[in-house]
C-alpha cells in the first residue's frame, strides 16, 4: 500500500492519544500534502523539543528550563503545593488560572494492577518539599479514579504528621451538569462533599 518509511509514520503517530491507525493515516496523509506548511514545521519543533524540554528537578513539570517557568516565579504561593498525577493536570489547572501556588508532579498513580508501587511514583521528593517550613498546605488534586483516590490516601497516610494541612478537590457535580444525566458515583460524592 504505502512504502516502509510511511508506514512507520502512521505507526508511531496511531501510539498517540485519540489517534488510531485510521486518524494517524488520515493525519499523515494531510501532512504529505502539506509538506511546506505542516511537515517541514512539525518536523523541526518536534527536533527543538527533543534538544530543548527538560523536566523540572524541583516539581516535574517539563518546560525548556530547570526549574520550570512556574517555579522559577517569585510571584507564585510558596506555602502550597497542589499535588497532580500527570503535567496534563498541571496544565489543565494552568489554563484554568486555577491555582495559584506551586505544584507537584507524582508522575501516575499507585496501581497494583500494573505493577505501580510507591518508589515508582515521584513521592520522595513530594515528602521532602513538604517538610520545608514555609509549606502548610498540601492540595491533592488526583483523579476520581480507583487508582487516583489509593494514590490520595498513600499520601495522606505519608504525610501523617499534623503539621500540615491535606487538602483534596472536591468531587460531584459539575457545573452546568443535569442530575439525570450523572453516574451513581458522582452523585453519591457529590451528597457527601456537599456545602
Amino acid at each position: 500500500m504505502a512504502g516502509q518509511e510511511i508506514e512507520d509514520l502512521v505507526k508511531y503517530l496511531a501510539r498517540l492519544p485519540g489517534l488510531g491507525p485510521r486518524s494517524a493515516r488520515r493525519a499523515v496523509l494531510q501532512l504529505m500534502r502539506k509538506r511546506e506548511s505542516l511537515l517541514n514545521p512539525l518536523s523541526e519543533a518536534l527536533q527543538v523539543a527533543r534538544d530543548k524540554i527538560l523536566t523540572c528537578s524541583s516539581c516535574g513539570n517539563i518546560d525548556t528550563m530547570d526549574p520550570c517557568t512556574i517555579c522559577a516565579d517569585p510571584r507564585r504561593d510558596n506555602n502550597v503545593i497542589c499535588v497532580v498525577e500527570d503535567v496534563g493536570d498541571l496544565w489543565a489547572l494552568e489554563r484554568a488560572q486555577a491555582m495559584k501556588g506551586r505544584y507537584h508532579v507524582l508522575g501516575g498513580t499507585l496501581s497494583a494492577l500494573d505493577g505501580v508501587g510507591p518508589e515508582d511514583l515521584n513521592l520522595a521528593s513530594l515528602r521532602a518539599r513538604c517538610a520545608a517550613p514555609e509549606v502548610t498546605e498540601i492540595i491533592l488534586a488526583n483523579n476520581a479514579t480507583v487508582e487516583g483516590q489509593t494514590t490520595a490516601h498513600y499520601i495522606v497516610d505519608m504525610l501523617d504528621d499534623g503539621a500540615l494541612k491535606v487538602t483534596r478537590l472536591a468531587h460531584g457535580v459539575p457545573v452546568g451538569g443535569e442530575l439525570d444525566y450523572l453516574d451513581d458515583g458522582t452523585l453519591v460524592a457529590a451528597m457527601k462533599s456537599r456545602s
